[in-house]
């Protein structure tokens, strides 16, 4: 059975540690991450991904005027529990295919989220992906979780 959720925000921005602004579909290139993003590159973490359902996490512990990008993930999905998803899970994401490099990432220090309601997801909630084939993704677009086996 494959698990599948979907995209429901593509987020950039040309700088690093800022939010990042929402766009209607993005190009994500092989080995570099979100074309136009400041954390493109060849490193581990070139695209950053983060589920609503941990969005409205932090909304329910009183952090105010959450959207998506706020957390500075690239991606904002629905239906999946990304944080249980191992290191090496293959994702389907639109036309792009990505691995997933690394769970959670230690917070900038005390970024706004957490000096509003004392914690932040990123760390525990947050995944980063490397691009593995290039793509096109759109808001809507199906992700699928893909294992070893189906590719």
């Amino acid at each position: 059975m494959m698990i599948k959720g979907r995209v429901i925000a593509i987020n950039i921005s040309e700088i690093k540690g800022v939010p990042k602004k929402t766009i209607p579909e993005g190009n994500f290139i092989q080995d570099f991450g979100l074309e136009g993003d400041a954390h493109g590159g060849k490193w581990h973490r070139q695209v950053s991904l983060l589920a609503n359902e941990s969005v409205d996490k932090m909304r329910e512990l009183g952090a105010k005027g959450l959207c998506t990008g706020k957390f500075a993930e690239n991606i904002t999905t629905e239906g999946l529990e990304l944080w249980k998803l191992p290191v090496g899970t293959k994702l389907k994401i639109g036309d792009s295919l990505h691995e997933v490099t690394q769970i959670g990432k230690e917070c900038h220090h005390g970024c706004a989220i957490q000096q509003q309601v004392g914690q932040c997801i990123m760390p525990t909630q947050g995944i980063f992906t490397r691009v593995l084939n290039g793509g096109k993704v759109v808001c809507n677009d199906e992700i699928t979780v893909l294992s070893g086996d189906s590719l």
